[in-house]
């Protein structure tokens, strides 16, 4: 069965890092669009950054010029670098596969925990 797994979450001061990964299998790797998203305690999860098949990233405006997506379809792994942590970054963080084509077909893992505090 397809399974997604996260890792590299934790406890970091303000203005520290981290960097989050996320391994898949039983897909093909490259059809897919990869993403992370977050959610805090009491906030709808929300999109942070997306690595398209396609080769383009987008990201959303609180984490710009901090977050860096990358991909690597060899290894079926995506990662998110985290810089300059700030505390409203604190959140669980998912990882999510959708299919370029099916959209339908899409697949979570079961996230990591990131707390940034002093």
């Amino acid at each position: 069965q397809v399974q997604l797994v996260e890792s590299g979450g934790g406890l970091v001061q303000p203005g520290g890092s981290l960097r989050l990964s996320c391994t898949a299998s039983e897909l093909t790797f490259s059809n897919y669009h990869m993403s992370w998203y977050r959610q805090a305690p009491g906030k709808q999860r929300e999109l942070v950054a997306t690595y398209t098949n396609g080769g383009s990233t987008n990201y959303a405006d609180s984490v710009k010029g901090r977050f860096t997506i990358s991909r690597d379809n060899a290894k079926n792994a995506v990662y998110l670098q985290m810089n300059s942590l700030k505390p409203e970054d604190t959140a669980v963080y998912y990882c999510n596969g959708r299919h370029s084509v099916l959209s339908r077909s899409s697949y979570w893992g079961q996230g990591t925990q990131v707390t940034v505090s002093s």
